[in-house]
């Protein structure tokens, strides 16, 4: 009895491969096995940066709503535990975008909890 072989789902998870790696240098797009390592690495740089976004961007807003806070007198673990002792319920995100685009809010907030 021949072989048989299942060509149509070869060439599909071929053709997947393939799609994924478009845009990607030299062989790295053209050739199957070249780019299945390429697209892998590629996947697991994407999941471990999903993961590694979140704590860049509380950094950044960390740094933003410290430089603000020390503009108005005050270092940014006192805010945040004056901020808490309050019970005010604003996270990082909130209380950077207040520090960058509404200083005047952000000062009213930290005389508030002063």
């Amino acid at each position: 009895m021949p072989r048989s072989v299942n060509s149509v789902a070869s060439r599909k998870r071929r053709k997947k491969i393939l799609k994924a790696a478009r845009g990607y240098f030299g062989a790295r797009s053209k050739v199957y096995t070249v780019a299945k390592n390429a697209v892998e690495k590629a996947l697991g740089y994407a999941y471990r940066d999903r993961k590694s976004k979140k704590r860049a961007f509380r950094r950044l807003w960390i740094a933003r709503i410290n430089a603000a806070a020390r503009l108005e007198g005050i270092s940014y673990s006192k805010l945040m535990h004056k901020l808490s002792q309050n019970e005010v319920g604003l996270n990082r995100k909130a209380l950077a975008d207040l520090a960058m685009n509404h200083p005047s809010t952000f000062k009213a907030i930290v005389d508030a909890v002063k």
